[in-house]
Parts: structure tokens; sequence; C-alpha cells
């Protein structure tokens, strides 16, 4: 059984930062894509970032690049998201995600999701 678990989410000041984590248990995720999606409240959920866990290639929504970096840990099976220059607009619930073979864009391709971490930035 897969599970993945979310922590790191709050409060903070634009131009802040925060670092999620995502711990995965209940397999080996060689050949799987981690990745991060964010939902604001009306909004559809968006892909953010998404890491290949075999080769640690990283992919990047425009609205992230140069500000988060996806990272992961093979020893403690757990992926990453920093966070830097925190703006309001990235105020969301986070959520990490996985799945089996390519990078994918649509949430709807991902097999695995954790409970979400509430992020909000406060301008």
């Amino acid at each position: 059984q897969v599970q993945l678990l979310e922590s790191g989410g709050g409060l903070v000041q634009a131009g802040g930062s925060l670092r999620l984590s995502c711990a995965a248990s209940g397999r080996t995720f060689s050949n799987y894509i981690m990745g991060w999606f964010r939902q604001a409240p009306g909004k559809e959920r968006e892909f953010v970032a998404a890491i290949r866990w075999n080769d640690g290639n990283a992919y990047y929504a425009d609205s992230g690049k140069d500000r988060f970096t996806i990272s992961r840990d093979n020893v403690e099976n757990t992926a990453y998201l920093q966070m830097n220059s925190l703006k309001s607009e990235d105020t969301a619930v986070y959520y990490c995600a996985a799945r089996f073979g390519n990078i994918r864009w649509s949430w709807t391709s991902y097999d695995y999701w954790g409970q979400g971490t509430q992020v909000t930035v406060s301008s």
C-alpha cells in the first residue's frame, strides 16, 4: 500500500520560504515520478514540479521556475519542494503525488496522493 505523507506547510510572509516534505512508503519508487501539485480555492489542481526518482531529473511549471526546487532523498524515501520568494498567489493546498513511468503534467495521470498541506502566503 503506497502512502504519501506531506508536511512543512504553514503561514509565511511574502518573500519568505518554506520547504515541503513528502515521505513515501509502501514500495520502492524506482521508475516513478514524484510530483507536487497545488489547488487554490475555486481553482483546478495544477502542476507545480516533478522529479524522476531514478535520476533526479526535475521538471517545473513556469509559475515556480527559478523560485522552487524539487529534490529527493533515496535513503529517506522522501521528496522535497523548496519554495523561495513566495508570493500571495502561491497560497494553496499542496499535494504530493506519484505515478509509474514518464512525466505527466495533468493531475489525473497520477495514481497515488497525499492528504495535502496548506501553504498560506500573506502579503
